[in-house]
């Protein structure tokens, strides 16, 4: 019985030694690793080592089986060599899997974000528009100071900023209602945005324009 144990644990160790070259030789794609020819090798022979324990989890008698037929024993051997083969695939498939999906479930994540952030910026002036400030501490009530005072095109573009059904303007809208040209509009937008009066964002769709609430308030005392 010890000699049997014997040769059973040389055919494990060789099996596992040729099951590590194996995979080095077939299946490594990073010849630059030097600790990848012992890795596998040891893999290999840590996976043969296994096979008893895999034959007495199904019940089989391939083990004693030698005793009486000893040809079986190449039977042992073929089956060390495929699991040795097999250990490189089943220890390095689930972490490099587990990888892959991390690095996808990060990207994702990322994207989500970068989403919610878009959608804070979008939301957050329809937010200030729509809730009531406190009238003893706005400092947007009363007269514009006179060097606020807008002049007839920044005036018009304030106006046609607050027209309309949508709160966040495109330039071409703006240009179409307001009646001017994209040059002389971006000048009148740029001072509206100075004085905060309006505000920019750049949305999916693009750069947008919207009225601020000191905006807003301006406009009401225009009228």
């Amino acid at each position: 019985m010890a000699y049997l144990i014997f040769i059973l644990a040389a055919v494990m160790g060789i099996a596992g030694v040729f099951g590590g070259l194996i995979n080095y030789y077939q299946m490594t794609q990073d010849r630059d690793d030097e600790a990848a020819l012992p890795r596998c090798i040891v893999m290999g022979i840590g996976a043969s080592f296994l096979v008893p324990v895999i034959l007495f989890f199904v019940q089989s008698d391939l083990i004693t089986d030698i005793q009486s037929d000893p040809s079986k024993l190449l039977i042992y051997t073929g089956f060390c060599l495929i699991v040795a083969i097999a250990s490189r695939l089943v220890l390095t498939s689930t972490p490099k899997r587990i990888l892959n999906e991390a690095i996808q479930a990060r990207a994702q994540v990322e994207e989500m974000q970068h989403q919610l952030r878009t959608l804070q910026e979008e939301i957050l002036p329809l937010i200030d528009t729509e809730t009531e400030q406190e009238t003893g501490i706005d400092d947007n009530v009363g007269p514009l100071d006179l060097e606020e005072e807008l002049d007839i095109a920044g005036t018009k573009v304030l106006q046609t900023l607050g027209r309309g059904r949508h709160i966040y303007r495109s330039m071409a809208g703006l240009c179409r209602e307001a009646e001017a040209d994209e040059t002389t509009l971006e000048k009148s937008l740029k001072v509206l945005v100075n004085r905060q009066l309006a505000g920019r964002i750049n949305t999916r769709k693009g750069m947008r324009w919207y009225l601020t609430e000191k905006g807003r308030r301006s406009l009401d005392l225009l009228v």
